[in-house]
């Protein structure tokens, strides 16, 4: 059988949730916005599948680009290479 390396592969301990923050995830996450050229951490929500970057991204800080719709556009490093990420704001915290 072929191998199979999808999206969630050996994330079970980075997508997964501790016991109180387990259930639904609250509303105030989902309506935050974030201006242009702001920074923000990735903190992916297991919770909420749509719009989920890629777990590789957990933990990094991005810049805010743009918005799309509901999701925003950011900009992130990941190693020399600059890379664009479309996420929505269930996954996002502001940088403080």
């Amino acid at each position: 059988m072929a191998h199979h390396h999808g999206m969630r592969k050996k994330s079970r301990d980075k997508l997964s949730k501790t016991v109180r923050s387990s259930g639904i995830s609250p509303v105030v996450r989902a309506i935050q916005e974030f201006d242009t050229g702001s920074k923000v951490h990735v903190l992916i929500d297991p919770s909420i599948h749509k719009g989920m970057p890629h777990p590789r991204f957990h933990g990094k800080t991005a810049e805010v680009v743009g918005k799309r719709g509901r999701a925003f556009v950011l900009k992130v490093t990941d190693g020399d290479a600059t890379k664009t990420l479309i996420t929505l704001p269930e996954h996002l915290k502001a940088q403080k």
